[in-house]
């Protein structure tokens, strides 16, 4: 008997109701079932030993949570959109109850993704599917960002704030920011300045391998955001070191090898 988990988005009524419905569907598939809210990371933690797979019922931004929350046992995770883009999701809530059966028999590819480790003292590791970002706080004024890769100085950015994303990240903020779209299973780590002013503006493909680290020097606060859905205060002189995470997150697929390239216009481009 497979176990299977459900992470739904709490404040989509339809995310809660579809949940219960594959809840009671998916016995008659031989499975177990527990469910959980997506915003209940550590409630989630709790309930994954033995689970071979979970389902994410919302958009993308509950992909995010989910992959947090299951990064360090690498489950994979299948994607029933009920958001607005759903670039990452893999079903929709109409075709969840007809391709589950398939999955849950073994059929699909799995899609490993690159991930991202934030450390900050007295804190935890942190770990990003999308992008670890060093920004200013609510004024309106920028901040300084001593940025040296592997032990090595780069720049000291003037700007809104600096962006270091995954490939799975590249087509987020990043994107809005003027960053290039990388693709899906590059391990490159991609760090984009925001709104840079008189001072380098480009963004930097950088190697697996790399190390990064940004110290903030700022008279008011800035902020460290974690795949924009944790927020931390920092402080002038904080250092947020950022490297590849040593986990992965893992997405069952039903579509073609190639569907990136295929959806890309659709979702990103306003029709």
């Amino acid at each position: 008997m497979k176990r299977v988990g459900i992470l739904y988005h709490p404040k989509i009524t339809a995310a809660g109701a579809l949940a219960e419905e594959l809840a009671g569907f998916l016995p008659s598939l031989n499975a177990a079932v527990w469910l959980c809210s997506a915003w209940d990371e550590e409630g989630a933690r709790a309930q994954l030993e033995g689970t071979e797979l979970i389902l994410s019922v919302g958009g993308d931004g509950t992909i995010l949570r989910a992959a947090r929350s299951v990064a360090p046992q690498s489950i994979p995770i299948v994607g029933i959109n009920l958001g607005r883009l759903g670039f990452m999701t893999e079903l929709s809530a109409e075709e969840a109850r007809d391709r589950l059966p398939a999955l849950l028999a073994g059929e699909g590819w799995v899609d490993e993704r690159a991930m991202l480790q934030a450390e900050l003292a007295g804190k935890q590791p942190f770990q990003a599917l999308n992008d670890v970002v060093l920004g200013r706080g609510a004024i309106s004024r920028v901040i300084y960002v001593e940025t040296t890769i592997d032990g090595t100085p780069l720049t000291t950015y003037k700007a809104d704030g600096v962006i270091l994303a995954t490939a799975t990240g590249s087509t987020g903020y990043s994107l809005a920011a003027g960053g290039p779209i990388l693709y899906p299973q590059s391990r490159e780590i991609l760090l984009n300045p925001i709104s840079s002013h008189l001072t380098f503006a480009n963004a930097v493909v950088l190697p697996p391998t790399a190390i990064v680290e940004l110290k903030v020097r700022t008279d008011h606060q800035a902020m460290l955001s974690i795949d924009g859905q944790i927020d931390l205060a920092l402080k002038s002189g904080d250092t947020v070191r950022v490297s590849l995470s040593p986990h992965v997150a893992r997405f069952l697929r039903v579509q073609p090898l190639n569907f990136f390239y295929s959806i890309l216009m659709e979702r990103l481009v306003p029709k």
